[in-house]
């Protein structure tokens, strides 16, 4: 896949033909799945290549009162790159969703980009909407003089897959229901550090994690997680929060890795969220907290928890 980054139309140099996607598609979950499917299926049938034009950022940077949060993403920029490409994307656009992008016309908007982008087909999702004037699909499908479909709503649960709601669970902790929309894993990348040492006197040594990137992190708590180190998956249990019972009042994200020893300072590691287990809880002494962790553990070894299932007949 051949990623461009591009200031503005002028800079676009699309040869081949292209069937070409349009939208943000931060997450790349289930729903956006079903729409990529679709090109895809388009572009082998006619022989096409499949274009995306997307955004760096997220549009609301453009129109709303600026949030930390607004610069946050489900997916790092290199992992959302590679699921494009899993996707079978042949030519990522990236651009600036500015000030000046969001003045551009429905019309012109059809005459320079998707011109430039030599756009035989275009796909698009069911809420799209695009100009200063926000048309929508049925206007594009009107003044382009190619083929345009629109993918219907993908629901699950009875609720429209959404980034939002994607967001919005993993905010509240609950990772596996998010895992479940994705399609993919939730993941957190970060890099080894030095912490207070505390978990190796009490029997649970952990890696201290400095996230490495703009991702959204979940809800504090104890988590049932995979990690990858140097190629190798490893189950673990992971907690996120202030380690309230030795009074910390900075954010800290450990992990317990599983059948793991040894150190591993500045090394890069993924953590896989599977399951919350657990709010975090004050604790009134050492014994209670090692007690605990020691049933976290249990659990987290035990997830999906089939085994536990079948005991019981």
């Amino acid at each position: 896949m051949d990623i461009i980054s591009i200031k503005d139309y002028h800079d676009i140099r699309q040869e081949e033909e292209t069937v070409l996607v349009l939208g943000y598609f931060d997450a790349l979950h289930k729903g956006h799945k079903v729409l990529f499917d679709r090109a895809k299926a388009l572009a082998e049938e006619k022989q096409l290549k499949m274009a995306v034009l997307t955004f760096y950022e997220s549009p609301k940077l453009a129109f709303s009162r600026f949030e930390p949060d607004l610069l946050n993403h489900i997916l790092s920029p290199e992992k959302r790159y590679a699921k494009f490409a899993d996707y079978g994307v042949d030519y990522l656009y990236l651009t600036r969703f500015t000030s000046s992008f969001s003045q551009i016309a429905s019309d012109a908007f059809i005459k320079t980009y998707i011109k430039a982008l030599n756009a035989q087909a275009i796909v698009v999702g069911f809420d799209y909407k695009f100009g200063h004037n926000r048309t929508d699909a049925d206007y594009l499908a009107r003044n382009f003089s190619g083929q345009l479909i629109k993918v219907a709503e993908v629901s699950q649960e009875g609720q429209k897959i959404s980034s939002t709601r994607i967001r919005n669970l993993i905010s509240q902790g609950q990772v596996d229901k998010a895992n479940q929309l994705l399609g993919h894993e939730f993941s957190t990348r970060g890099l080894v550090v030095h912490g207070d040492a505390r978990g190796r006197t009490i029997g649970f040594p952990t890696a201290n994690l400095a996230p490495l990137d703009r991702t959204f992190l979940p809800a504090d708590g104890v988590y049932v997680t995979d990690v990858l180190l140097k190629g190798q998956r490893y189950r673990a249990m992971t907690s996120i929060g202030k380690n309230v019972t030795f009074g910390g009042t900075s954010l800290r994200l450990e992990a317990n890795i599983f059948d793991f020893s040894g150190d591993i300072y500045g090394e890069e590691l993924d953590i896989i969220w599977l399951y919350k287990i657990r709010e975090m809880v004050k604790f009134n002494g050492i014994d209670d907290l090692v007690d605990q962790l020691r049933q976290d553990q249990k659990l987290a070894k035990n997830w999906p928890f089939k085994s536990l299932a079948s005991d019981k007949g």
